[in-house]
């Protein structure tokens, strides 16, 4: 039997060209649907990135500072180094302040179960260059600075003979060595110097300064208020803006910028604020 064929009318010259216009069309509006998503992921992940890393630097600074001593922290103001409450809000390059030695503050061997230092003196046992703080365990606290203080060889740069006591009026005295619960200051206490029952110790200053648009963090330099810096630093973030801070009330208000470049062939950038309030 024969079979027979059925024709099926195609598309005409006319539709065709219809098609390939529409599918033109639809095809340019998606890429530009595409394109603009792209670019707000590209933003959005510069924005994020620049949060998260300035978000990590404040806390970083945050716990830094919890250690600082009160009336230590200084600021630079037209090339000279002041206190910050005596310049209150500042758009500066550095600051500066003196820690407390809070590793051996709060280490304690397990035989011991003793403090590097107590911070507490016995006003009775102390007099001319010798302080006594029960319940220390200065060979612990000269074990740990050491240990901080390594240089890249592994060599300690700081022992306990390179810390400061400070007692609550803001009156410091060198430290000459420290053994058990006895400390060993550098010179005699003067007639007219006062012992207090608490005391903090410190061997190292800290400061943030921003260099070439960098933010650093310097450490290992002498406890001393206002002091030049030293030659140890870390990079804590790159591409500063803005770094400001203010003092009051025994509290600090610190505000970074960040500026982000916007993907890697992408000459924008964004920037991202952050502030934090240490006390």
């Amino acid at each position: 039997m024969k079979k027979m064929s059925v024709l099926r009318p195609a598309l005409t010259m006319l539709e065709v060209i219809f098609v390939i216009v529409i599918l033109g069309i639809v095809s340019s509006i998606g890429a530009e649907v595409i394109a603009q998503v792209y670019e707000s992921y590209i933003v959005q992940r510069a924005e994020y990135k620049a949060n998260i890393k300035t978000e990590l630097v404040l806390n970083q600074i945050a716990n830094r500072l919890r250690y600082a001593i009160p009336g230590t922290v200084y600021a630079e103001d037209g090339g000279t180094m002041k206190p910050i409450t005596d310049i209150g809000s500042a758009t500066s390059n550095r600051l500066q302040w003196v820690a407390y030695d809070g590793d051996s503050f709060e280490a304690m061997t397990s035989t011991s179960r003793r403090p590097g230092w107590s911070g507490f003196c016995d006003l009775n046992a102390s007099s001319g260059s010798t302080i006594s703080t029960p319940g220390s365990d200065l060979e612990l606290a000269d074990e740990i600075i050491q240990n901080l203080s390594k240089d890249e060889n592994g060599d300690p740069t700081k022992t306990l003979s390179d810390a400061i006591i400070f007692f609550p009026d803001g009156i410091s005295h060198d430290i000459a060595s420290g053994a058990g619960e006895t400390l060993t200051l550098d010179s005699p206490l003067a007639s007219g110097d006062t012992i207090y029952e608490r005391y903090k110790l410190a061997w190292s200053s800290y400061a943030l300064s921003v260099e070439n648009g960098d933010l650093y963090l310097y450490y290992q330099f002498p406890p001393t208020p206002g002091v030049n810096l030293g030659g140890t630093k870390s990079l804590l973030l790159k591409g500063i803006s803005n770094f400001r801070f203010k003092g009051s009330e025994g509290s600090l208000r610190i505000k970074i910028c960040k500026e982000e470049q916007i993907g890697m062939e992408n000459t924008n950038t964004i920037h991202s604020c952050k502030e934090k309030v240490v006390f």
